[in-house]
């Protein structure tokens, strides 16, 4: 079957040159963004209540860009001054750029871990001795407590921010050919809107077995899988079905 529309459940991306816009343009056909779930910041009252005080601690772990906005709207809050010394670990180079929104990049102490949250491991484990904070979500990715606590360091985890499920009810007659997913939440957030969701001829794609998982769960047929051999993004597994649906037609 032909596929003449595509919703994808994230916010529309905002460089000119997204290889979604490419897809859109070669094959003519519809895509529309939608974010299917959004951030919520906690309250300070709320983070005071998980009994954290950001007095004691002398590191912070970050590992998205929300965690790095969200510790320093709490900070804010709490009007806390933050120390010149404390040290900042981040998963990624993409979060410790990010991280020059709120700091001077060489008057603070920044430490970059390659990608995943493992590969912080040696540099945590090279200043085992501080007490690290990481501010999290109430969703956060089992590996980080596994790591950490494999390297039998003074560490909290606090929910900063949380992940809540958007209102789609205005989406409620619209119908596209293909239903694009990220997380196990954006495939909640899709029955916690519409509990009575019928899949008939919508093509559901998924990326990452999680989110694979969730769609199986909810008796969902998969169409379309990233990362997958030769197509590790979404945009790749959208082009090659794309082409494959439409061929001819």
């Amino acid at each position: 079957m032909k596929v003449k529309t595509i919703l994808v459940s994230q916010p529309e991306p905002k460089v000119e040159n997204s290889p979604y816009f490419e897809l859109q343009q070669k094959h003519k056909i519809k895509i529309d963004f939608r974010p299917f779930i959004h951030i919520e910041g906690v309250s300070a009252k709320e983070i005071r209540l998980q009994k954290i005080d950001l007095n004691n601690f002398s590191a912070i772990i970050l590992t998205s860009r929300n965690a790095v906005d969200h510790f320093f709207r709490v900070a804010e809050e709490m009007r806390f001054k933050i120390p010149e010394g404390l040290k900042y670990f981040c998963q990624s180079e993409a979060v410790a750029f990010y991280l020059q929104k709120y700091v001077v990049y060489r008057k603070r102490k920044i430490y970059v871990g390659p990608k995943d949250f493992a590969d912080l491991s040696p540099l945590i484990k090279k200043y085992k001795d501080e007490k690290f904070l990481l501010p999290a979500s109430d969703q956060l990715n089992a590996e980080a407590p596994i790591v950490l606590n494999n390297l039998k360091v003074d560490w909290t985890q606090a929910t900063f921010y949380k992940t809540v499920m958007s209102d789609l009810s205005d989406l409620a007659d619209v119908y596209y050919d293909v239903l694009a997913f990220f997380s196990p939440t954006g495939i909640k957030s899709l029955y916690k809107n519409f509990p009575d969701f019928k899949q008939n001829d919508t093509r559901i794609a998924v990326f990452g077995s999680t989110t694979q998982k969730e769609a199986l769960d909810h008796g969902l047929r998969v169409d379309i899988m990233a990362p997958a051999p030769g197509t590790p993004s979404m945009t790749m597994a959208l082009e090659k079905y794309v082409s494959e649906a439409n061929k001819g037609k």
